[in-house]
């Protein structure tokens, strides 16, 4: 598909937003909306961010879309959640400036732009059982997308990891998914299916990719059919390089790299700095990522953009860089897939596979170390304590040969999609008995067979007495109902498989210290007029926990929000 020419960044405007995922381009519809003149830079030639190739929930208590469809929630009880969540790094200020302008925000782009919402009625907070949780109703997801209305910006758009995707760029939303994995067990799964792929295959042939946009792609692609049609600039190929200010010190723009070299752009209200956090910067996380720092190997799925450069400006001029929460990033359990050039390129393990009957995960020891079925976030938390304790540098994930062709297991996809290439690329090991996949793997087989042996016992009653894996509600919702009595549980029979798994992130929590307006603040607490950040460069209000599904995009459309409001002086 042809990209459309890249417009010209102008010497001047009101706003400039620095990022083009889901903080930047809600800053910047924002500032529009409240009669500002705003321009979107971004650094890669791809517009969409990290939002693009994301999940796509939305986390927002009390949110007007729920509540419309009659389910109920309080602020109150949300607030206790996050409180209990971040323990004694509450952020007061910023939590409650999220749950008091969560729902405003939620409601100005479901019904004036074309982000259109709808919420989970089931779709569980990942610690259900803790103070102030709820059921469902706190996430919501962007409807899927016609990418055809974008037109030729499309071809912009930053599209899915190709890992994600089935023949060939066919990306799989939640509903998808469901029908996909029992297509061959239910009739209108098979149906559903089948006009899915025949809807992709005339994409392929008459578009050449894909027009169809879910999850995250859904977000960015409704995002961006709203700043192209209020005819804000979106420039990508232009990097921020450093922040310029007046005498008084205020920021009034910015020097920016981008095709014709190096360049000044006034901008009168100030700068919005949505740049999607430091995940590719190397330094920053051997210093904020602890794990890092003691010489495990990490892996990040967001974008290779995400260097922290807009960060590092800011803190060029003063700006405060809060590192104190429980951990640096948002974790998620990542696979090594081979590349034909002999480099390998990581696999989120997010919630395919983990939870699934049939499926534990081990130490090289044959040990288990955590509850399988609990959230990407938590899995890693206890996949790097048991990593650091024991000098190891990897866990494994074994399944077994009816999980892997009803669930898939990472990258090796559910039947009938064959699995035999991730066999010979030695991505996917398989054996006949659990001795010999642990020869393969370096991992004991004394100690395998009897972690088996003692899950095998307990599972078939459907308990989990070392870790209670299926034992709340979330874990349960991730795992299989017609699976029973646990969805989760299921004693593992040969032929056995594994897959080898690191700790990786979905993205960055630490970042810039900034006020409940989105204002950035410098060292010693004091707002940098004309300066403000939202999305992952902003310390995230979560202070380093995850209590839920889209804890990162609820607040980036939230704050983005809010900066338009607070930058056109309208709040």
């Amino acid at each position: 598909m042809r990209r459309p020419d890249n417009p010209e960044l102008p010497d001047s405007c009101e706003l400039l937003v620095v990022g083009s995922g889901a903080a930047g381009m809600a800053a910047a519809i924002s500032a529009r909306h409240h009669g500002l003149n705003p321009v979107i830079i971004e650094k890669s030639d791809l517009f969409g961010g990290s939002t693009a190739v994301s999940g796509g929930a939305i986390w927002v208590p009390c949110n007007p879309i729920a509540a419309a469809a009659g389910m109920t929630d309080s602020r109150e009880a949300a607030r206790r959640y996050i409180q209990g969540e971040t323990g004694n790094l509450f952020n007061a200020e910023l939590v409650d400036a999220f749950l008091d302008k969560g729902p405003e925000a939620i409601g100005f782009f479901n019904d004036q732009t074309a982000l259109k919402l709808s919420h989970r009625a089931l779709s569980p907070d990942y610690h259900p059982d803790a103070e102030g949780a709820t059921e469902g109703g706190r996430a919501l997801d962007a409807l899927d997308y016609d990418g055809r209305r974008l037109g030729a910006e499309l071809g912009r758009m930053r599209p899915p990891f190709p890992d994600f995707t089935i023949l060939g760029g066919m990306p799989l939303g939640r509903p998808d998914i469901y029908h996909f994995l029992r297509m061959g067990r239910s009739v209108t799964s098979a149906l559903y299916a089948t006009k899915t792929v025949a809807k992709y295959a005339l994409d392929r042939v008459t578009r050449g990719r894909n027009t169809r946009l879910v999850m995250g792609a859904a977000v960015s692609g409704r995002l961006a059919e709203t700043v192209f049609a209020l005819n804000i600039p979106l420039c990508t190929g232009h990097e921020l390089l450093a922040l310029t200010r007046d005498v008084s010190g205020r920021v009034t723009g910015a020097e920016v790299k981008g095709p014709k070299g190096v360049r000044r752009i006034a901008a009168t209200r100030g700068v919005v700095l949505a740049a999607g956090g430091y995940p590719h910067d190397s330094a920053r996380r051997r210093e904020t990522f602890d794990h890092v720092k003691r010489g495990l190997p990490h892996y990040s799925m967001s974008p290779a953009a995400g260097t922290g450069g807009a960060i590092a400006a800011a803190q060029a001029i003063g700006a405060g860089f809060v590192e104190t929460n429980t951990n640096g990033g948002f974790w998620t359990p990542v696979s090594l897939l081979p590349n034909p050039d002999g480099t390998k390129r990581p696999f989120p393990h997010l919630f395919l596979d983990r939870a699934k009957p049939g499926v534990i995960a081990v130490d090289h020891h044959g040990r288990r170390f955590v509850n399988e079925s609990a959230s990407y976030h938590d899995f890693v938390q206890g996949l790097i304590a048991r990593l650091l304790a024991e000098g190891q540098r990897s866990g494994w994930l074994i399944a077994d040969h009816r999980a892997v062709r009803r669930y898939g297991l990472g990258a090796a996809h559910a039947f009938p999609a064959r699995i035999g290439k991730h066999i010979a690329s030695g991505y996917l090991k398989r054996a006949a008995t659990l001795a010999e996949l642990a020869s393969q793997c370096g991992i004991d087989p004394r100690g395998l067979e009897r972690s088996v042996a003692g899950f095998n016992a307990a599972a078939a009653r459907g308990e989990d007495p070392e870790f209670g894996k299926g034992s709340t509600t979330y874990q349960r919702y991730l795992g299989d109902a017609e699976n029973a009595p646990n969805p989760c549980l299921r004693p593992l029979e040969g032929p056995f498989y594994a897959i080898e798994i690191f700790p990786g992130d979905i993205g960055t929590s630490m970042g810039l210290d900034v006020t409940g307006r989105g204002e950035v603040k410098d060292r010693d607490g004091r707002v940098i007029k004309g300066l403000y950040a939202c999305g992952n460069d902003i310390n995230s209000i979560m202070s380093g926990a995850y209590p839920g599904p889209g804890i990162t995009l609820g607040p980036a459309l939230t704050f983005g929000y809010v900066i338009g409001q607070v930058a056109a002086g309208k709040d």
